[in-house]
């Protein structure tokens, strides 16, 4: 594949790379605090900013690596490191929701005093930090798989700070210390199905499959609307990246038609009304037998 296409993580860089100082900057912090208040949601939180970091990190490594030129080893150059980066992050808050789950099942049957004051200004703090970012990555993660999966990183750290300021305010009010590993669990469960669909995504694009803005379908009837095209087959359409798709096709024309103004016409048509980045068109004549993958 020559060229190298900006990848839609890419352009959000410079957005990933101010919030993972913001979320560094606080992790120091949220550490600290959790240690002196006793308080697992803090600590919690702590462990998700944790993971934040790492993962904010690796998704800018991903990005950064994407623009790596290709080479005869790597003909497609190294965009599906994206996809790599936000299948680890899924993977990773999947287990940190599980431990948080464990320790909360831990804690309920011993709760600890829990130093609510302090436990409530790193709290608030941290909710500030994590709006800020999520407001930074939005619109990057509806574009990027990979941006995505930082997006999701922030989110869940801004629920948890949510939770700790809640169970905060009712252990300071009612001394009632269960609070704390209680919306510990709940944060937990609310995570886990958001971040069981971005493992199912990333994982769909590494098995190449179809990307969910393309119906193949109507891709296959709108090249055979095409005049001159007999015939449309072994039509495939994978993502290298999220918004970066490719497609390879069979097409039988008609005896006279010019192959070259008929690649022209699918080119503009795929680009225009499909959003595919990347064809390779095999021109054939109808009745061309060879062996192909069936779909």
């Amino acid at each position: 594949m020559s060229g190298n296409h900006a990848s839609a993580g890419y352009r959000n860089k410079k957005k990933l790379i101010t919030v993972l100082l913001l979320t560094g900057s606080y992790l120091v912090a949220e550490v600290i605090g959790g240690i002196l208040t006793k308080s697992l949601a803090l600590l919690a939180d702590a462990g998700h900013m944790l993971t934040d970091v790492g993962g904010l990190a690796l998704s800018l490594f991903a990005i950064t690596l994407t623009q790596r030129k290709a080479s005869p080893q790597k003909t497609y150059g190294y965009y599906r490191a994206e996809i790599l980066a936000a299948l680890t992050n899924a993977v990773v808050l999947i287990g940190i929701s599980f431990y948080i789950l464990y320790e909360a099942y831990q804690r309920f049957k011993n709760p600890p005093e829990v130093s609510s004051k302090i436990m409530l200004v790193v709290a608030a703090v941290g909710l500030v930090v994590n709006v800020v970012g999520m407001m930074i990555l939005r619109k990057g993660s509806k574009e990027s798989l990979n941006m995505k999966g930082a997006y999701f990183e922030v989110l869940s750290d801004m629920l948890t700070s949510i939770g700790v300021i809640i169970a905060g305010i009712i252990m300071l009010t009612t001394g009632w210390y269960y609070a704390d590993p209680l919306l510990s669990a709940g944060i937990g469960l609310f995570i886990l199905p958001r971040t069981w669909i971005l493992l199912k995504d990333a994982v769909g694009v590494l098995l190449e499959g179809t990307p969910s803005d393309v119906n193949v379908a109507d891709l296959q009837d709108a090249i055979k609307k095409i005049d001159g095209v007999k015939d449309v087959h072994d039509l495939h359409v994978w993502a290298l990246t999220s918004g970066m798709n490719a497609m390879s096709a069979h097409v039988a024309i008609s005896q006279g038609i010019s192959p070259k103004s008929i690649l022209e016409k699918i080119q503009e048509l795929i680009k225009v009304n499909f959003k595919i980045a990347h064809t390779t068109v095999q021109i054939e004549e109808l009745g061309f037998q060879e062996d192909e993958i069936a779909i």
